[in-house]
């Protein structure tokens, strides 16, 4: 009951019912008020209050005997449009998924999302020891080779700021777990233009990153690989290096071709 209550959570009345619509999206029949109550543990009169607030915005219907509730008419065209539209997730997979085929590795693509770094796609390697991360997974920014990249782009006082509330949490030995030691290897980072992830997070797990160019200069997107280190030594992921950034370079042109304003996407 705990984790389906956590599905439900959220810090303003917006994100809850932004939380609900994800549980009411997983199921492939209608569904009750009451079978809501018990399955999430909300009191009756705060889950009918929003599942009104979802059928007045189109996000749901009621069936023909009132108590079923389905998906809205609103509801199934914004997924629709998203997928007929989504376009650029599309091409930057296809990039990814190339990526993988050229070196052999699991690859992802990350942003900066508040202090952690957000997995936004992932293709896996089919050799069969990998370590699995899935799309949606959250990540600690000073541990994550793609953290580190989106630190060193920030002003210090805007990354100071960002790091006094973060827990440096030691994961592995080689975690760095004080500011001292993240800030010397943020140095490297900046230096060198890309940036490990040594068994820092997770122990037999190496990882190389790049940044993927921004139009504006700064980038919030990264590109990297991941592999065992029994097969991916920090050496052989330099050799990587090239191919990543021919990898970000093509994720930055589709990007750039779908900006707002840009001849080509219209």
């Amino acid at each position: 009951m705990t984790s389906d209550v956590a599905k439900i959570d959220g810090d303003t009345p917006t994100m809850r019912l932004l939380a609900l619509l994800e549980v009411i999206a997983e199921k492939d029949q209608f569904f009750t008020l009451q079978g809501l109550v018990e399955e999430t543990g909300l009191p009756k009169p705060t889950l009918h209050r929003m599942l009104q607030q979802l059928e007045a915005a189109g996000m749901l219907q009621r069936d023909g005997d009132s108590r079923h509730y389905g998906t809205g008419m609103r509801l199934r065209r914004l997924a629709e449009t998203l997928l007929m539209n989504n376009t650029v997730h599309g091409a930057r997979h296809g990039v990814l998924s190339r990526l993988v085929e050229e070196i052999g590795e699991s690859c992802n693509i990350t942003a900066l999302s508040g202090n952690e770094v957000l997995y936004l796609d992932r293709v896996e390697t089919s050799a069969p020891l990998r370590f699995y991360l899935h799309p949606g997974s959250r990540v600690p920014v000073h541990a994550s080779a793609s953290g580190k990249l989106f630190l060193a782009q920030m002003p210090p006082a805007q990354r100071k700021r960002l790091l006094a509330h973060v827990t440096l949490e030691r994961f592995t030995p080689n975690t760095r777990a004080d500011v001292d030691a993240l800030e010397h290897e943020i140095e490297r980072v900046r230096r060198d233009g890309y940036a490990f992830d040594d068994e820092e997070l997770l122990p037999g797990l190496l990882c190389i990153a790049v940044l993927v160019p921004g139009s504006k200069g700064r980038s919030n997107l990264g590109i990297a690989v991941q592999a065992p280190t029994m097969r991916l030594t920090p050496e052989r992921a330099r050799e990587f290096l090239p191919a990543l950034q021919r990898a970000a370079e093509a994720i930055a042109a589709i990007d750039a071709e779908a900006a707002p304003g840009n001849s080509a996407s219209a």
